[in-house]
């Protein structure tokens, strides 16, 4: 019989650090500690797991909320370990009227977020409450109702019980948070002739505290953040300039982080030199999956090709692959570098074909496992389901039975390549969707035709049309996309056949586009990214730095403090131990722990104590600080995010630094201006994109 079952969905916290995390001022774990090349726990998605086990009963089990959990040596929920002298935390002021005094002026300015975003989604949640030890407020905004009118839809069902990216989205925009969403978001539009005209043309009427300038709009959303560089580069190409060099990473020069990533070993080592090093790599404590994640994280900091990068984070959660699985330590690396990087702004029907004769793929779906007398179903389901027409694509179970028999007969050999075992292969007439096939000869170069042309096939449908473009619309423009867009960006792909630069032409040619500004929240990795580049921090290490680790260099130590941090705030890239990959609206990240957690960060980044990097001292920041307490405000949040605050705001942050406007001061701001920074980098201004 077929094995029907969808890959095993785990709780996504329990997944530990390696060692024990002792924090200090240049890092977070003890460098020295670092997990087995070969793994000894179990990871998702291994053939061994039970054949009549839910799924959807243990992912339902995963915890309620995305904010970090402490990790340490008793395990998950241990104490966290005490922190080193520097700035205060919003929980170390030691009085506790004092403490509560922190966190309630960080809360009124940071937590605006929520409010700006379309409604009291967080600040109406028990745990954000629980920061202050206040009376329960009446009401929960983030509780779930059926906002479509179906009990059916994911909109009305739990996040934990539907199954796909998409769905993800609907089920937690199905909240009373949700709703309120909706109501502040563009309602429809047009499109232009470039992306300049459309900015030009395009009014923004939703309600927002973001300047409503076109070139900070652009900047970040096709990028991870806004620095002072990038701005200009805009303003000097132009916006249809800008984004046509955008389109031809290629040709962009090399940043020198990413110069230096040949710091980090195993990046450069294929499958097979992975497969012959174990032992060698092992014994040096190389994580070969985890360094290509701090590769990663570099590259949404320091790459000059910025959308590039965008749109690989986008494909990773997509087509998603998660990089802790087991055989992800040799496989994953080539499948971001052969399948994801290689198509990113590309051909998506040529991803899809290549992801699926890549092993990474076929080891962490079963596919390597499945052959004509004993079929499994994973990556056939996923296929349709994840990858392709989506789960409302029009599909059955007859569907998904029918392609896993055909794509009997791809796996894994003995030396980790690829290979198509001919007798393995199901032989026989199939029906999927609209596709159908003799598929009646044993032949490796038909059989694989075969499939090739099936996966084309659901690549191309046009329910994949509007999955890819539903999908793209909620990463670039709202946690609500209008309609008009989505038909526009899934005729669009329709037309070029599955190419995305064509795509994102019309998005970015789209007034949807430019009128929703303030229209997303940057997730925990975005905003934390987006901070190190508003800093303006170096790779270079700081004069400071005492490495202490003969295995690796500053650099790479300097990138896996950051991608620890990720870890701990619950978002790092391919992280998402499901192949659903990371939701991405708001309402799925209203945690006040991770918001709580990237501020302290936000403050750390600023005091330079990652002195594995350089950093720009705080009171250098603005080239000539103001000598008022409120103009100096006023330009180190133009240098920060781009825009000066409300007077609001701007009250609530020289509250934080015990000044007036009015007030003198020096260039260090008389001693608060890290703290100044970190309650600004708190702002809507920086959490929005």
């Amino acid at each position: 019989m077929a094995d029907q079952n969808v890959p095993p969905r785990r709780p996504r916290d329990d997944r530990g650090w390696d060692g024990r995390q002792h924090h200090h001022a240049d890092g977070y774990g003890d460098p020295n500690a670092a997990a087995p090349y070969g793994y000894d726990t179990p990871h998702s998605y291994q053939a061994g797991y039970p054949a009549q086990a839910d799924p959807r009963e243990q992912y339902a089990a995963q915890p309620a909320g995305r904010g970090p959990q402490w990790v340490g040596p008793e395990g998950l929920g241990a104490p966290a370990p005490a922190r080193s002298a520097g700035l205060p935390t919003l929980d170390d002021d030691g009085e506790p009227g004092r403490t509560v005094g922190r966190r309630k002026a960080m809360v009124a300015i940071g937590g605006t977020a929520a409010v700006v975003a379309g409604g009291a989604a967080l600040a109406m949640t028990p745990q954000f409450r629980g920061l202050f030890g206040d009376e329960a407020v009446a009401g929960d905004a983030t509780g779930a109702t059926v906002t479509d009118g179906t009990a059916a839809r994911p909109s009305g069902q739990q996040p934990s019980t539907v199954r796909t990216y998409t769905e993800q989205n609907e089920s937690y925009m199905g909240s009373r948070a949700g709703e309120a969403l909706k109501k502040n978001a563009p309602a429809g539009g047009r499109s232009y002739s470039g992306p300049a005209a459309a900015a030009a043309a395009t009014q923004v009427t939703v309600k927002t505290v973001l300047a409503k300038d076109p070139i900070l709009h652009l900047a970040r959303r096709a990028t991870f953040g806004v620095t002072p560089a990038l701005v200009a580069d805009i303003k000097k190409q132009g916006i249809d300039a800008w984004i046509r060099a955008q389109l031809e990473p290629e040709k962009l020069e090399p940043s020198k982080a990413e110069l230096k990533l040949a710091e980090l070993p195993t990046l450069k080592l294929n499958v097979q030199q992975l497969r012959d090093q174990r032992d060698a790599l092992n014994e040096q404590g190389a994580q070969p999956e985890r360094e290509m994640i701090d590769a990663t994280i570099a590259r949404q900091i320091w790459s000059k090709r910025q959308l590039f990068e965008v749109m690989v984070d986008f494909w990773n959660d997509f087509l998603h692959v998660a990089a802790d699985f087991d055989g992800g330590e040799v496989y994953r690396n080539s499948f971001d570098q052969d399948v994801v990087r290689k198509h990113a702004l590309g051909s998506y029907p040529e991803m899809l074909i290549a992801a699926n004769k890549h092993p990474a793929l076929l080891i962490y779906l079963n596919q390597k496992d499945s052959r004509k007398d004993a079929i499994n179903e994973n990556l056939a389901r996923e296929n349709l389901e994840l990858y392709s027409v989506g789960v409302d694509g029009g599909y059955k179970e007859p569907d998904v039975r029918q392609a896993a028999m055909l794509q009997t007969g791809r796996g894994v050999d003995d030396k980790g390549k690829y290979v198509f075992r001919p007798e393995q292969h199901y032989v026989g007439k199939v029906k999927i969707l609209g596709f159908s096939h003799a598929n009646n000869s044993a032949d490796p170069k038909k059989a694989e035709a075969a499939i090739d042309a099936y996966i084309s096939y659901i690549a191309t449908h046009p329910s994949t049309a509007k999955y890819v473009a539903q999908s793209l619309a909620t990463r670039f423009v709202s946690d609500t996309p209008p309609k008009s867009l989505v038909d526009r960006l899934a005729k669009s792909y329709t037309a070029n056949k599955g190419m995305i630069k064509p795509v994102l032409m019309t998005l970015f040619c789209s007034s949807e586009f430019w009128a929703g500004v303030g229209q997303k929240v940057r997730r925990p990795m975005e905003y934390l990214v987006a901070t190190y580049r508003t800093l303006g921090v170096s790779p270079e290490a700081s004069p400071k730095h005492n490495n202490g680790d003969n295995k690796r260099t500053p650099y790479a130590r300097g990138l896996r403090q950051i991608h620890d941090k990720l870890r701990e705030l619950g978002q790092f890239p391919m992280g998402h131990p499901t192949p659903d990959g990371y939701p991405d609206v708001y309402v799925a990240w209203t945690s006040a722990g991770t918001m709580v957690n990237g501020w302290n960060e936000a403050g750390e980044i600023i005091a330079g104590y990652r002195t594995a990097f350089t950093y720009t001292a705080p009171e250098k920041l603005v080239a000539k600080a103001p000598a008022t307490a409120g103009a100096y405000v006023d330009a180190l949040s133009l240098r920060l995010v781009g825009q000066k605050l409300s007077t609001r705001e701007k009250n609530l942050i020289l509250g934080v630094a015990g000044a007036s406007a009015s007030a003198k001061v020096d260039a260090t701001f008389n001693g608060a201006i890290t703290a100044v920074a970190r309650a600004i980098l708190a702002s809507p201004q920086h959490h929005l994109r």
